[in-house]
């Protein structure tokens, strides 16, 4: 998985001399996952969708064509064979998400969650996965491991949902977590947009850290 993100890296690196870029991997992971979800997207939906200009949704779109993870048809943009493949392979690390109302373990008043597969190991205490949401701009992001059926605080393995076995089951449910999964929820007071992208962040943030350790 870390040379899948290496990959949204490289296309979310400018070439020289271009100027400072501002989309991150994280809007490049969305970018795909939107052509994913709907088949091809056009550039004013990707603009709004990603919160981001025209030319940078531009500049976007043309380095993901240098990584051959997409082309332009009638019909909008596509992803290329190559490009499914890659979302496929790199969105089984991430496979299930979901919007959460603010509760006791949230920060802000949007919030939105993110499983990740089989990473606990990569956590040490949520720290990374806070800065990587701050980065995006949101308030903060919430990390929890799951492990027999509870979501625990990490380094002092307490059950975060302890007195909220509604929302713990509604996780459950719907994310259909396992053991050494991980849950990264992002929060913003603002945006649901911010929440979202500070979550997916984190996230990708996680998978880089697994090969580390």
């Amino acid at each position: 998985m870390h040379t899948y993100v290496k990959t949204l890296q490289k296309v979310a690196n400018r070439y020289a001399p271009s100027r400072a870029l501002s989309f991150d991997i994280v809007h490049v992971y969305k970018t795909l996952q939107l052509i994913q979800e709907r088949g091809h997207v056009s550039r004013d939906g990707l603009c709004e969708e990603l919160e981001l200009g025209e030319g940078t949704v531009k500049t976007l779109l043309r380095h993901l064509k240098l990584q051959n993870l997409i082309e332009s048809t009638n019909a909008g943009t596509t992803m290329t064979k190559n490009g499914n493949l890659f979302f496929s392979e790199l969105s089984d690390s991430m496979p299930q998400e979901i919007g959460l109302s603010k509760c006791a373990i949230t920060l802000g008043k949007y919030n939105y969650a993110v499983l990740v597969k089989q990473m606990s190991s990569a956590i040490r205490s949520g720290i990374e996965q806070r800065d990587a949401a701050i980065k995006m701009g949101a308030s903060g992001a919430t990390t929890l491991l799951f492990k027999e059926n509870k979501f625990l605080i990490p380094k002092i393995d307490y059950d975060a949902l302890k007195d909220n076995h509604l929302l713990s089951e509604q996780l459950i449910e719907n994310l259909h977590p396992q053991d050494g999964d991980v849950l990264i929820i992002g929060s913003d007071n603002r945006s649901k947009k911010k929440a979202e992208f500070a979550a997916k962040s984190a996230a990708l943030v996680t998978i880089m850290s697994h090969e580390k350790h």
